[in-house]
């Protein structure tokens, strides 16, 4: 495995949560990096030591885990099991399950606001979403909300729950103060994905019944646009910046960029079969493109408009995740049960306009996982001596 050349690093020991600390910086050796991944099938979360790449531990949890998120201020992972319909609170530093917390019927996300004190569950089977509150460890509230909900997404700012309900083809704003539905807004067929703007006023709905993506202001609380995309689309993956969108479409083999200031479809881009999943860089400059179909990973340019390479990987790639430095890209290869870790593209710049490719992606090593790997993320922290 290639070894990066390490400088120092001070902002990683003064900043927590980390967020940042660039590939080849020093790091501390209380400084622990892990990706946690949801085996559905194996009714466990892997514990993977991202810097070593390897897994390190199995964890039991709950019936057919599916979402899993990291706390961004404190140590702590929350997965959700679809079937047993509850919730199990990981403890980091130790890798162990130090609660688990009842919902609804048939939970599959989980979103954790920024301030890192509730979490949203949407209980598909039940119609409604679980809040929680993550330092008592307990649900405080249900709320009511439309059929068959997908997916709660809380904004950025704190002060709005987005949920799509697929069931009745609409989504539910609900205000985190009062803990109600403040508006229910139509949108199109069978809302599922959520992306909202960085500065909470708008939210983005992907319809794989309709081919479209719903543009709802979250100011007023209507509905702005329907927007046409490619068919079956999946995912939304919004720029760190919030300028674009771009949609995964499942069944046209495409990626879509929608233009989040105009509400505007602008160009859209050939990938692999099946693109399911996408993920933007945090410097906003490529898209990682997961193509289930084809057992691949696409790497697209967005500064140049184009796609560099493709990647083959392990079998049916899913949800993907970055290391904390970007040096490597994680992707779930549901299929085949495992991770597969590339080494991806390092950019640098002689000269603003001159960038040079000096590292190209390649697949490093594959990681063996549970059964069905659904969801994954990383979280990385100074261990407490």
């Amino acid at each position: 495995m290639r070894r990066w050349a390490f400088r120092p690093c001070i902002a990683l020991l003064l900043l927590l949560p980390l967020t940042a600390c660039k590939r080849g910086a020093l790091l501390p050796p209380a400084y622990r990096e892990y990706a946690y991944v949801t085996n559905g099938k194996s009714d466990n979360v892997t514990v993977i030591d991202v810097q070593a790449l390897r897994a390190i531990k199995t964890i039991p949890v709950g019936h057919q885990p599916t979402g899993v998120a990291a706390n961004p201020r404190k140590n702590e992972i929350y997965v959700v099991n679809t079937e047993s319909d509850n919730v199990s609170f990981i403890d980091a530093e130790r890798n162990a399950v130090v609660a688990t917390v009842g919902v609804h019927r048939a939970p599959y996300f989980i979103s954790v606001a920024s301030d890192g004190k509730r979490a949203y569950v949407a209980n598909s089977g039940s119609a409604n979403v679980s809040v929680l509150d993550l330092d008592t460890r307990r649900v405080i509230r249900n709320i009511r909300v439309g059929a068959a909900p997908g997916l709660a997404r809380v904004s950025p700012d704190g002060g709005t729950v987005v949920v799509s309900n697929s069931g009745d083809n609409s989504v539910s704003l609900v205000d985190t103060a009062s803990a109600t539905v403040r508006s229910t807004v139509a949108v199109c067929q069978q809302p599922e994905d959520i992306a909202i703007l960085p500065d909470s006023s708008k939210a983005f709905v992907s319809c794989g019944g309709s081919a479209q993506v719903a543009a709802i202001d979250l100011k007023s609380d209507r509905l702005l646009a329907l927007l046409d995309v490619g068919k079956t689309p999946t995912h939304l993956a919004l720029k760190p910046d919030g300028g674009e969108i771009f949609v995964s479409n499942f069944a046209a083999q495409t990626v879509s960029v929608i233009e989040t200031g105009s509400n505007e479809v602008g160009a859209s881009y050939l990938m692999g079969e099946g693109p399911v999943r996408g993920l933007v860089t945090p410097d906003n400059a490529m898209l990682y493109e997961s193509n289930f179909g084809s057992d691949s990973v696409s790497i697209f340019s967005i500064e140049d408009g184009k796609r560099l390479l493709t990647i083959q990987v392990g079998s049916k790639p899913d949800a993907m995740a970055l290391s904390q430095n970007g040096a490597y890209l994680l992707v779930l290869d549901s299929g085949s049960g495992d991770v597969a870790a590339v080494r991806v593209v390092e950019r640098r710049y002689k000269k603003a306009w001159n960038p040079v490719i000096i590292s190209p992606a390649a697949l490093e090593t594959t990681i063996p996982t549970g059964a069905q790997p659904n969801q994954i993320v990383v979280k990385a922290f100074l261990q407490k001596q």
